[in-house]
């Protein structure tokens, strides 16, 4: 049987000739190499119709316009000259597009991503719908890439070179208005009227090219373009530490498209495309953007999930706000909020509040829809309500007798079926469970905070945890945005686990005398987003500190925690919720940058010395976390190599750009590792000792992921 076209041509009586745009069997489309042949064909018989007055380019998928390339071609190259190809072809295609003695028009509804906004590009026109769906971008530098068929070269030329580097050097995207606005598309209009619009446009004849902006034009000449990319390198500078070689890549080969003509920038974006396929960085970067969409798929469990119509959430505290904020706005569930006082209910309410205000000064909501969506929360001070709360979020204070009389109080007060979900750090699910009814619809869900922002939640479903409530826990926290990953109910889960011999071995620096700056730089330049004792800051040090005595309970004297906890905790330094912690907070002059408190020296008795290499500090505690991170996987703690790299880097930040923990460990080799552990051992102590996880793989040339393929082959055959 003849494969479908993923392009469909049809004629229309005024001659506009409609392209659309509809992969066969899958939900969104992307771009495969294998369709230039189509889309060509698609072309060629339009134009067999001599009165062809234009072409329309449009989905035929409900949310999506094209949301890129399908990056699993990079895969199967070998070579950047394989990788170079592909990106030429590409820009073929699209020249092709661009060259047309007709107006063509990209009628763009959903997402228009990657190749997708690309394609678009070629077109003459653009059109867009106003819908929430609707968004266009560039985010090949989130894959350690940039874009390959044509867009550094096309993008500057119709918006300006400033605003096509802030674009295509983040990769962020931009709603209907905020294209419109930019000059990215010509024309925004209700859904309805998306493909009568772009037909509009055709029959009115080809629009006059617009002339850039004069601040773009000065941008774009001799003396403006030095003074562009000299602040443009140093602002991505600091923000890449120099960890991402495509924000460099995309630098040169648009400004050699501005300096050198259109011709050598379209060369130079393929031959860097192919490069940049090649490097590590990208490597690692595809493999979690696969890792997250095998997530995605995956249930759980092998039950189905039971339908969620309404949600509980106990305690108005920061994470109890947090939780009822995320599952009214994201999931759309009404959210009832119990909490002993009516200050912990608005407190929980003003969280919301405060975040929907956020958006309609941005002018991402009406105040209409601030109301609606707050109209999914309402509180009270007793049971009132849970009846018919399909599952109940616990989000108290971490005390097990406390959550355990919230097992009694939902059991006594919610419906039979209820799940009650515990929002804990730290204690065991089990115990939790232990004097409950139906322990089998009791699991933890734990979230990280902000809960708006971090995108990880831990399911730990502890023995008796029914099949059915897992895969439920699994689908709400999909609902919600959040990217789960299942571990299993032992001490410190997964994320806390590997996190807390990071956060001592920073700490045993500072001990050391080594100052918080550069503890702290010493890890950003490393890769993460903040430096540990910042970090611990921001947590709050009560916080996250207290889980170390359950940890050392059940892990031993490896998570005994230095000495400087317990006299930065009595000095009442909770970092930035009371202004006192590593660093000073409070009224800061225009300008000041951050400083640590100097103070910190004293109450421990260390004087501080920068004495210890950038290097050092940063392979000491990544180390530790990498250790810790094999033992987890070789206790069944996490499930796969997979989880335990995705849990990571969306839970604690570990750079992306690295892959994850397990990544790393295999692009640095078990052997590397362990003899560095053993070095660390001589010189630092026995808490460095490789595990033997680590030691048996270095002896065999074993990797994580060779090891977890080789494990699960029999079951997963989509590759």
């Amino acid at each position: 049987m003849e494969n479908r076209s993923a392009f469909t041509l049809n004629m229309r009586p005024d001659n506009v000739g409609v392209i659309t745009i509809d992969v066969p069997d899958e939900k969104m489309n992307t771009l495969k190499a294998a369709f230039a042949g189509q889309i060509r064909d698609a072309i060629a018989r339009a134009r067999q119709n001599a009165s062809l007055a234009g072409l329309v380019l449009i989905s035929g998928k409900p949310d999506s316009f094209i949301a890129g390339a399908d990056i699993t071609m990079l895969d199967n190259c070998t070579t950047a000259a394989e990788a170079q190809a592909l990106a030429q072809e590409g820009q073929r295609v699209m020249a092709e597009i661009a060259a047309m003695p007709f107006t063509v028009v990209a009628a763009i509804h959903g997402a228009c991503l990657g190749g997708g906004l690309e394609l678009a590009l070629a077109c003459n026109q653009r059109v867009c719908t106003l819908d929430e769906k609707t968004r266009l971008g560039l985010p090949e530098v989130q894959l350690g890439l940039l874009p390959g068929s044509g867009g550094t070269q096309r993008l500057p030329a119709l918006i300006g070179a400033s605003k096509a580097l802030d674009l295509i050097l983040t990769g962020k995207t931009l709603r209907a208005r905020q294209a419109l606005k930019m000059g990215l598309v010509d024309e925004a209009v209700p859904p309805a009227i998306l493909l009568e619009t772009a037909v509009k446009r055709i029959l009115r004849g080809r629009k006059t090219e617009k002339a850039l902006p004069l601040r773009e034009r000065v941008l774009h000449a001799p003396g403006g373009r030095d003074l562009l990319f000299s602040l443009a390198a140093r602002q991505t500078a600091a923000k890449t530490k120099g960890n991402y070689p495509a924000t460099g890549k995309i630098l040169s080969v648009i400004r050699t498209g501005l300096e050198r003509g259109g011709s050598a920038g379209y060369d130079a974006e393929a031959k860097a495309f192919g490069q940049l396929v090649m490097t590590p960085e990208s490597t690692a970067l595809r493999s979690l953007f696969f890792a997250t969409t095998e997530l995605k798929k995956d249930p759980g469990s092998d039950a189905a999930p039971r339908e969620l119509n309404t949600i509980g959430v106990l305690g108005g505290g920061l994470m109890g706000g947090g939780i009822a904020s995320v599952a009214a706005t994201r999931g759309t569930f009404p959210v009832r909020i119990k909490d002993i006082r009516p200050e912990g209910i608005n407190h929980a309410m003003k969280y919301s509040w405060d975040l929907l205000s956020k958006q309609v000064r941005r002018k991402r909501l009406t105040a209409a829809g601030r109301q609606q969506q707050m109209g999914l929360i309402t509180g009270t001070t007793d049971f009132s309500g849970f009846r018919q709360r399909d599952l109940v979020i616990e989000a108290v204070f971490e005390n097990l007798a406390l959550k355990q009389q919230m097992v009694a109080d939902v059991e006594a007060n919610a419906a039979p079926h209820t799940i009650f979900a515990s929002n804990t750090s730290s204690l065991p699910i089990a115990d939790i469970a232990a004097r409950a009814q139906r322990p089998g619809q009791v699991i933890g869900l734990h979230f990280f905070s902000p809960v708006d922002k971090m995108p990880l939640v831990e399911v730990i479903p502890h023995a008796g945890t029914a099949a059915a409530t897992v895969a439920t826990t699994v689908a709400l926290a999909k609902k919600l945005g959040k990217t789960p990953i299942v571990v299993a109910d032992r001490a410190g889960f997964y994320v806390n686990r590997i996190l807390a011999p990071y956060i001592n071995e920073a700490l045993r620096c500072l001990l050391a005398g080594e100052t918080i700056e550069s503890i702290d730089r010493a890890l950003v330049q490393f890769g993460f987003p903040v430096g540990p004792l910042q970090l611990l800051d921001e947590v709050g040090i009560d916080i996250g500190t207290h889980i170390l005595p359950v940890l050392e309970k059940a892990w031993g004297e490896r998570f005994r925690a230095p000495d400087a906890v317990e006299a930065v905790l009595n000095d009442n330094r909770k970092g930035r919720k009371n202004g006192r912690g590593f660093y000073l907070y409070g009224t800061r002059r225009w300008g000041r940058k951050k400083q640590a408190d100097s103070t910190i020296y004293t109450l421990l008795n260390v004087t501080p010395r920068t004495h210890l290499s950038g290097e050092l500090i940063a392979q000491r505690c990544v180390m530790m976390m990498l250790n810790e991170a094999a033992r987890t996987l070789d206790e069944e703690v996490i499930r796969s190599a997979r989880d335990g790299d995705i849990g990571a880097v969306f839970g604690i930040g570990f750079p992306p750009f690295l892959g994850g923990p397990f990544r790393y460990m295999d692009r640095l080799g078990a052997d590397a590792i362990v003899n560095t552990l053993e070095q660390l051992t001589h010189t630092c102590g026995e808490r460095f000792a490789p595990c033997e996880r680590l030691r048996q793989m270095a002896h065999g040339g074993e990797t994580f992921y060779q090891r977890w393929v080789n494990l699960n082959s029999h079951t997963d055959s989509t590759g």
